[in-house]
């Protein structure tokens, strides 16, 4: 054989292996960026609220999400009193992430609570919307006829006693004088009404509520409107630019055959962290929720209105690092 053809085929070997070497490195590099070359490893723990609410089922159905991204995450959940609580648990370190509506967290930092300054969102998700409750034979036809009523206001440490206070003030109404406040959650709400302990309830949250639903299946309730009460709400002062005036549409309770959609209020959620969390942990989980939107959104309607292009808006708190290289990162 020829020397020259033999010094010839092992150029072209060479070549074609130095081509491969590449190939193999840039496939392996897409890989790990795609799935993660480090992917986020130790515990996480997520503060959701009551067992019966939507903050509950939407961290357990999160939880499968992060597991799936991130195998080598520990995610551990915990039940809670709703946003304020949440904050709390989030600022002195027992919880990683957490939920909290954007009014309740305007009231912790601005009340200038502890670890208040370090708080930093991930995204902006879904609305809350303030539902009041009461038996379709109520004469209550606005929060102003619940003078002299017992009335569910949720726990001390919700988001929804927060809202609860303000809207009895815009009705003209004394928290501690003018109804009798009773401080329980979604999670005993229900039930005290359908046993006769209570005549009205209050809930903020995601449409719809399972414990809601449920209690609709079983006796006739009925919602009342708030948008009465939308002005008043915002001449209290600058804290309450955070509820806007919204709609329950007639199918978010088909359970109720309410004749008409109903007029209230609602305030946007918020995923909250703070800005001791690891960029490439906040980049990742809200990469999960981002990309969970649509699975989640089965079980969770309120989870398909987490949208991209709204989730940057997270006021009043600012994008953690993290959060603004993922949302960099996927910008068209």
């Amino acid at each position: 054989m020829d020397p020259r053809l033999t010094r010839l085929g092992r150029r072209r070997a060479v070549r074609t292996g130095a081509v491969a070497a590449v190939v193999f490195a840039l496939l392996a590099w897409w890989l790990l960026a795609q799935h993660g070359a480090s992917s986020p490893a130790g515990r996480l723990s997520f503060a959701t609220g009551l067992p019966t609410g939507v903050y509950a089922k939407y961290g357990d159905l999160l939880k499968e999400d992060l597991g799936r991204d991130m195998p080598s995450l520990e995610v551990r959940l915990q039940s809670s009193q709703g946003s304020l609580d949440n904050l709390k648990r989030l600022t002195s370190g027992t919880a990683d992430f957490t939920l909290a509506t954007a009014d309740s967290v305007a009231t912790y930092r601005d009340g200038r609570q502890p670890g208040a300054e370090g708080l930093r969102a991930c995204a902006r998700l879904y609305d809350d919307y303030i539902q009041l409750v009461v038996p379709k034979g109520s004469p209550v036809r606005s929060a102003r006829d619940l003078k002299g009523l017992r009335v569910g206001v949720g726990t001390d440490e919700s988001g929804v006693q927060l809202i609860t206070r303000r809207l009895l003030r815009a009705a003209g109404l004394d928290f501690d004088r003018d109804i009798t406040p009773v401080r329980v959650g979604i999670d005993r709400m229900p039930g005290l009404l359908e046993g006769g302990q209570l005549d009205a309830f209050f809930w903020s949250g995601g449409l719809p509520t399972n414990a809601v639903q449920s209690l609709g299946r079983r006796l006739p309730i009925r919602l009342v409107q708030l948008d009465d009460l939308i002005k008043p709400l915002h001449a209290l002062g600058p804290e309450t630019h955070y509820y806007r005036a919204a709609v329950m549409p007639v199918d978010a309770y088909p359970e109720l055959r309410a004749p008409q959609a109903v007029k209230t209020i609602a305030v946007a959620n918020l995923l909250v962290t703070t800005d001791r969390a690891d960029p490439d942990l906040a980049e990742s989980v809200t990469r999960s929720v981002m990309n969970s939107r649509d699975r989640i959104g089965q079980k969770v309607h309120a989870a398909q209105k987490v949208d991209l292009r709204t989730a940057i808006f997270t006021d009043p708190l600012d994008l953690h690092a993290g959060a603004r290289r993922y949302y960099a990162s996927v910008k068209p």
